[in-house]
């Protein structure tokens, strides 16, 4: 699986170069709402890179309750279920981006995240910083193989 992760990324920098691949961009429903300027992902090839998600609770516009662990388990849920829907799944995962509203809250984060990535785990970056969205604890966005 890490082997065809590498390669798909180089092959996704070469194709990109040579203009040959479309970028396709997904949102489910249609067209987002003028205040969400964005697509849920974007498609190149085989590679998926899905949009920062926060633990919103689906149908609603509400944060899970109860702070950091909440949240992460929410965002990952989201997070899989918009993988399951674009032909990935959690374990087609090569690297995710997580932003945190405070850095000390990254262990709790971390208890969360290792339950739903197993022992080959993607790549990943995290920052800190005040202001996110919604005023959410946490932040994920992630790059996946999609398709065969």
């Amino acid at each position: 699986m890490t082997i065809r992760i590498i390669a798909l990324m180089f092959s996704f920098l070469f194709v990109l170069q040579a203009g040959a691949v479309e970028v396709e961009f997904l949102n489910p429903g249609g067209v987002q709402p003028p205040d969400r300027p964005f697509s849920q992902a974007a498609r190149v090839g085989d590679v998926l890179f899905l949009s920062g998600e926060l633990g919103i609770i689906p149908g609603t516009s509400n944060l899970a309750a109860g702070g950091i662990g909440p949240e992460t388990r929410q965002t990952l849920e989201n997070i899989k279920a918009t993988l399951e829907r674009y032909g990935s799944s959690l374990d087609r995962v090569a690297k995710c981006t997580i932003f945190l509203a405070d850095i000390a809250e990254w262990p709790a984060m971390n208890e969360v995240y290792i339950e739903y990535f197993g022992p080959a785990y993607p790549a990943r970056s995290a920052v800190a910083g005040s202001g996110l969205a919604r005023n959410a604890r946490v932040e994920i966005e992630c790059i996946a193989v999609a398709g065969d």
